[in-house]
């Protein structure tokens, strides 16, 4: 089960990575600041499901006791 959590926390933490791009480029590219909006939006969901993630698989591995 952890490495399950595992592979999940990598592939959500990339996911920020990439709207985190999306957002710098949108930035400057001069794009809709509705659009800079709702992926910050999303950045900042995605984080905190990270971080969910992050203290699911401590708990499961023992965090590192």
């Amino acid at each position: 089960m952890s490495a399950f959590t595992t592979t999940l926390t990598l592939i959500v933490m990339g996911l920020v990575v990439l709207v985190l791009v999306r957002g710098l480029m949108n930035m400057m590219k001069g794009g809709s600041g509705s659009r800079s909006n709702q992926l910050m939006r999303m950045r900042i969901l995605l984080q905190a499901v990270a971080i969910i993630l992050i203290m699911v698989t401590l708990w499961l591995t023992g965090g590192g006791r």
